[in-house]
């Protein structure tokens, strides 16, 4: 890191500090403006935004990891959520929408009622906006101390003490300012510029990567003469132990239904509730799609590709991303890809941090202690929020030291509430105490299976299948010998959402009011967008890895789901 590198990073943090705070006015206004930006957000802001969220800092160092260890093939660990977000974007965006809801745990309190109802929504909102949302904004931090402590970048700047916890408070200093400042408005305009940064910068580490090594076929070439073929397959090998089977099949079948967000839920809904109206929605989470797995997908994993070539073996691979960065780039651009690292971890801890206050204010503070409080007084302890989130955060990334087995166990917390979080929006006999149990034998089971030596060391997918099906041999009968929800509350949330399918056939025979659009054409729909995305995706790999099967597949897949979308989507209008 010379000057001119420190010049650019300086320049862009005092651009994005500066946007911010010129936002915060408007942020001000009241609790809608400040964590949804009054419901005006641009669907393409909103989009990006949400690319901009999970393209953190923590990502190519998890991609870089997931390379060197599992192959190509061990992409398919996050891949498998394009199925959760496809049915966001055609299904569940417009039934968020329509919801017209602040928080997903708001949600709560429309489909169910009385104390079960508050009870659940107090439980997830804690739960998910204090302790778990804490864990994942601090393994972003840990991914950025990684970075800095690999580019020496404390060292350089003379500062005394722990060059781990300097390297953390120096970012989160800044993203605290504009995030508490602005809300939801300076969130999304920064997340969209530091977006445009980041992928400038994939781009740049990934084509000086190329450079050394002769283009993609000098790459394949490398990994075949170092003993990495394997590296470039798409699919595992049989009989893989970087890569079991059963997880694998655990990742296509089990991980984007079980999942704590597979309805689109989480800080998604906050964007989603943020556009004007459902079609904004889904055209926002069709931006988001096509983002975050067609376009940054492949500059990341040639990074990775390279990095096993090119450097020695490493005891982190994770620290493979910066170490390349380091490697090749010259000032000025060097400090430019810092930089967009930087923009990386700012973008997700400030949407975590909004996501996480908005839970705190919204379905906390408002709902059981002030349910009459001003709107200043509200957003003021939003603010609070904010700042409370981001100490807490910033003292659980230091328990942390492994990015991809963080994320693991992000993904198995809350595993087991999948299944109900789409069936309550598909079926009246849901009932809050269903997805109450869903949420605490989820958590439980997590829990036992990641702290019991006996249990730490059965295969993720085995994890998964425990976990999603354990709770579901509590929460499916727990649903049966508890009362449904009155038939005025199932009126009232029918009338609101509209959702289609046969779930709903006995309130809709009642209220006399026609689904919004047939389930059965959307999942049709949904299938078609997924062949896009996925085919798309896998088309410029087959590009990546030299395989003409590969490329050609991908493109039959994009065309037949244009087809099939075309052919159902004039009749969805």
């Amino acid at each position: 890191m010379r000057a001119l590198d420190w010049l650019v990073v300086g320049a862009y943090l005092a651009g994005s500090l500066g946007l911010g705070l010129y936002l915060a006015r408007r942020g001000s206004k009241s609790l809608s403006e400040y964590f949804l930006g009054g419901r005006a957000i641009p669907w393409w802001l909103a989009g990006g935004s949400m690319a901009a969220t999970t393209f953190n800092v923590d990502t190519p160092l998890y991609v870089a990891g997931l390379v060197a260890r599992r192959g190509i093939a061990g992409n398919w660990e996050w891949w498998c959520f394009a199925a959760t977000h496809v049915v966001m974007q055609v299904v569940m965006g417009r039934l968020w929408s329509r919801a017209q809801v602040m928080t997903d745990a708001e949600l709560i309190e429309l489909r169910y009622h009385g104390r079960a109802a508050a009870l659940l929504r107090g439980t997830r909102a804690f739960f998910f906006g204090i302790p778990l949302n804490c864990i994942a904004i601090g393994y972003g931090m840990l991914a950025m101390r990684k970075v800095m402590v690999a580019l020496d970048v404390t060292t350089v700047l003379h500062l005394p003490g722990d060059p781990q916890l300097w390297s953390v408070l120096i970012i989160v200093a800044i993203t605290l300012v504009y995030a508490a400042a602005s809300g939801m408005w300076g969130v999304v305009w920064t997340d969209f510029f530091q977006l445009v940064l980041k992928m400038l910068g994939a781009l740049l580490v990934a084509g000086y990567a190329l450079a050394e090594v002769h283009g993609l076929g000098g790459l394949r070439a490398a990994l075949a003469a170092a003993g990495h073929a394997d590296a470039l397959r798409i699919l595992p090998r049989a009989g893989s132990a970087a890569l079991p089977l059963d997880t694998f099949a655990a990742y296509l079948l089990l991980q984007w239904w079980t999942y704590r967000g597979a309805d689109g839920g989480g800080m998604f809904v906050q964007r989603l509730s943020s556009v004007k109206d459902e079609r904004a929605a889904e055209k926002a989470s069709m931006f988001f799609n096509i983002l975050n797995y067609v376009v940054r997908t492949w500059p990341w994993v040639v990074v990775a590709l390279a990095a096993l070539v090119v450097l020695p073996p490493l005891a982190d691979p994770e620290l493979a991303y910066p170490l390349m960065m380091k490697r090749y780039l010259p000032p000025g651009v060097l400090g430019l890809v810092f930089a967009s690292l930087i923009a990386a971890l700012m973008s997700a801890v400030s949407t975590q941090i909004n996501w996480g206050a908005s839970y705190t204010v919204r379905d906390l503070y408002q709902r059981f202690l002030a349910p009459e409080a001003p709107q200043a007084r509200l957003v003021a302890v939003g603010r609070a929020a904010t700042v409370v989130i981001t100490l807490l955060a910033a003292a659980a990334s230091f328990a942390m030291q492994d990015v991809g087995r963080v994320f693991r166990f992000m993904v198995l917390f809350g595993n087991g509430t999948g299944a109900v979080l789409l069936l309550r929006w598909f079926w009246w006999r849901v009932n809050a105490w269903a997805e109450w149990t869903a949420l605490v034998a989820g958590t439980v089971i997590a829990i036992l299976l990641t702290a019991v030596p006996a249990l730490a060391g059965l295969s993720f997918g085995v994890k998964l299948a425990l976990t999603a099906f354990g709770a579901a041999a509590l929460w499916v009968p727990v649903m049966l010998l508890t009362p449904p929800e009155s038939p005025a509350v199932l009126d009232a949330f029918y009338r609101k959402a509209r959702p289609g399918g046969p779930g709903w056939a006995p309130v809709r025979a009642r209220v006399t009011v026609a689904a919004a659009s047939p389930l059965g054409r959307d999942l049709t729909e949904a299938v078609g967008v997924l062949a896009q995305i996925l085919g798309a995706m896998l088309a410029i790999g087959g590009v990546v890895v030299g395989s003409t099967a590969w490329g050609v597949g991908g493109l039959i897949a994009l065309g037949a789901g244009t087809l099939l979308q075309r052919k159902v989507r004039p009749a969805a209008g």
